[in-house]
C-alpha cells in the first residue's frame, strides 16, 4: 500500500526568520494577507524552483517572478500583487536573509577613479531601518479631505511597464534617421502627453479617498477625473506629498569610501532584480 503521508515531510524547509511588516498589515485588501496574532510573518528560504524563477527574464520583467517567490516564501501572503509598496522592500529583504543569510556583498565602482570593490552590508540593519511613512495625515484643501495610501505592487508594476515602453519609444524616435526634425518633435510631444497621463495614473493609485462635505469618494475613475480637472496648485500639492511619502519609504543609499582614492560616494541597493537573489553564500 502506498504511504498517504510523505515520510520526508519532516525534512521540508522550515521558517528561517519571522518579520514584522512596516505597515503592520494596514493597506492590505481583505483576504490578501493572513496576519498572525503576534504580527510576525514566517519567512521560508527560497527553493531551487524559486531561484530558477528569479533568473527567468520574462518573469522578472512582468513582475510574476517577484509574485511567485513571495507566495512561496511568505505563505501568509495570499495575493502578493496587493502588497503595499511600503512592505515590498522589507519582504524581499526578509526572503534574502532567510535564503542566504544576513550578510551581503554589494559590488561598487568608484565614480572618481573607477576602482571596483565589494562592500559588506548587514541586511538585518537595513530591514530594521524601514519605517512606514505617515499615511494617516490627510491633505486638507478647503472643504476637501484627501486620504493617501501606498501604491500596490500590481499598480506599481503596471505603471512601470508603461513607463518602460514610453522610454523605448523616445529612444526609437530619437534614433530614427528616417524622420525629419519636425516629425520627431511632433512625436515626442505626443509621447510627453502620454507620460503626463502616467503621472496621473500613479497619483490616482496613491489616493485612498476624497471626502467632500456631502460624500466620500473612493472610485478610482472619479478620482482620476478630479486629478485631470482640479486646479494646478492642488494637483502639485498632492503630487509633492505623494513623492515625499514615497521617498521617505525608499531605502537610503550606503555611504562608501573608495579603498583606492578615499573618495566618498553613495551606493544604492537594488532589491527586485535577479542579482539581489543570485549571490548565495
Amino acid at each position: 500500500m502506498p504511504q498517504t503521508v510523505n515520510p520526508l515531510r519532516q525534512f521540508f524547509r522550515q521558517p528561517a526568520i519571522y518579520m514584522t511588516l512596516p505597515s503592520r498589515g494596514q493597506h492590505w485588501p481583505a483576504k490578501s494577507l493572513i496576519m498572525p496574532e503576534n504580527g510576525e510573518l514566517p519567512v521560508f528560504p527560497m527553493t531551487a524552483i524559486d531561484e530558477i524563477t528569479y533568473r527567468t527574464p520574462d518573469a522578472l520583467f512582468s513582475g510574476q517572478a517577484v509574485i511567485n517567490v513571495i507566495h512561496s516564501c511568505v505563505p501568509n501572503i495570499k495575493n502578493a500583487w496587493d502588497t503595499p509598496g511600503i512592505d515590498l522592500n522589507a519582504i524581499l529583504i526578509a526572503i534574502r536573509i532567510a535564503s542566504y543569510g544576513h550578510e551581503m556583498e554589494l559590488a561598487t565602482k568608484c565614480p572618481k577613479c573607477e576602482t571596483e570593490s565589494d562592500f559588506g552590508i548587514d541586511l538585518r540593519m537595513v530591514l530594521d531601518s524601514i519605517r512606514e511613512p505617515d499615511y494617516a495625515t490627510p491633505i486638507i484643501h478647503g472643504d476637501l479631505e484627501i486620504a493617501l495610501m501606498p501604491v500596490s505592487y500590481r499598480s506599481q508594476n503596471e505603471v512601470g511597464l508603461k513607463q518602460y515602453e514610453q522610454q523605448r519609444s523616445v529612444q526609437q524616435i530619437q534614433n530614427d534617421t528616417n524622420l525629419s526634425d519636425e516629425d520627431k518633435i511632433q512625436k515626442l510631444n505626443e509621447l510627453m502627453h502620454t507620460i503626463t497621463e502616467l503621472t496621473i495614473e500613479t497619483l490616482k493609485f496613491s489616493i485612498a479617498s476624497i471626502r467632500t462635505p456631502d460624500t466620500l469618494v473612493t472610485e478610482t475613475e472619479y478620482i482620476r477625473d478630479f486629478l485631470v480637472n482640479c486646479d494646478r496648485k492642488l494637483y502639485q500639492e498632492i503630487r509633492d506629498r505623494v513623492i515625499e511619502l514615497r521617498t521617505s519609504a525608499e531605502l537610503k543609499p550606503f555611504a562608501i569610501t573608495c579603498p583606492n582614492c578615499s573618495h566618498k560616494y553613495q551606493q544604492s541597493l537594488t532589491l527586485d532584480q535577479a542579482a539581489f537573489f543570485g549571490v548565495a553564500s
